[in-house]
């Protein structure tokens, strides 16, 4: 039966420099292009752009049926193998970012104390980082106990962008506490269960040899400007039939 849903989709540019940032961006419109072939709904928390327009991160809202489902194996890190544009002696370089998918709880499943937090704000920037509101609407929210930081600078309204910040800390602490659960757990039943870190490395997309391997299933699919343009239902279901 078809569940809806709510997730929060990060992509992190990580190893590689501005063509790091530039497979973020790859990894979004890929994502966002699946999205929209699923009819779900997407809306932008928070987006750094950096020099030359690509994606030093992105926080996405996602909302359909059965997202959770399709896209929990997403999580992890995502490397590409490819010549960039911006590559003048025709050298491969090797890039990664890490995506990131958490679900995200109600204000009564993970309570935020208003003494916990600490908030800034600060006026939203663009590409290139130039100022793109004379107010400042954007916010940065410190949860003291954890140090973990979040940001919300796409709406022009200050307190839409709080809540979309506090929605961001929500699912981030959910995380944090679900790590922690499972690290309580057997190594046997961790591996039952199963859960993909950030820091494992799950997929290579290979630009030269026209081909994604997803290195858990160890399986490889071709016509890769196709998978980039969003057509991700062939791994989805290969990960499905074996998680």
């Amino acid at each position: 039966m078809p569940s809806v849903h709510s997730i929060i989709l990060e992509i992190r540019a990580g190893a590689g420099g501005e063509e790091a940032s530039l497979f973020a961006k790859d990894l979004c419109r890929m994502y966002s292009r699946y999205a929209d072939a699923q009819g779900w709904q997407k809306e932008i928390l928070d987006e750094n752009f950096s020099e030359i327009g690509g994606l030093k991160q992105i926080v996405l809202k996602i909302t359909g049926e059965n997202v959770l489902q399709k896209l929990k194996n997403e999580a992890g890190v995502h490397r590409v193998q490819r010549i960039p544009a911006t590559e003048k002696a025709g050298r491969i370089h090797t890039s990664t970012a890490s995506v990131a998918v958490l679900t995200i709880p109600s204000e009564t499943e993970i309570k935020i104390n208003p003494s916990e937090i600490k908030m800034d704000f600060y006026k939203s920037s663009g590409k290139g980082g130039q100022n793109v509101n004379k107010r400042q609407t954007a916010i940065r929210i410190t949860h003291l106990p954890t140090g973990i930081v979040v940001t919300s600078q796409t709406q022009r309204n200050l307190e839409q962008n709080r809540q979309n910040a506090l929605n961001i800390l929500r699912a981030k602490l959910f995380e944090k506490e679900q790590i922690a659960r499972q690290n309580e757990l057997s190594e046997e039943r961790r591996n039952q269960i199963g859960m993909a870190q950030r820091a494992e490395k799950i997929r290579t997309y290979n630009f030269l040899q026209d081909r994604v391997t997803d290195h858990r299933i160890k399986k490889s699919f071709h016509n890769i400007e196709k998978i980039m343009d969003g057509d991700l239902e062939k791994i989805i279901q290969a990960l499905e039939a074996i998680k």
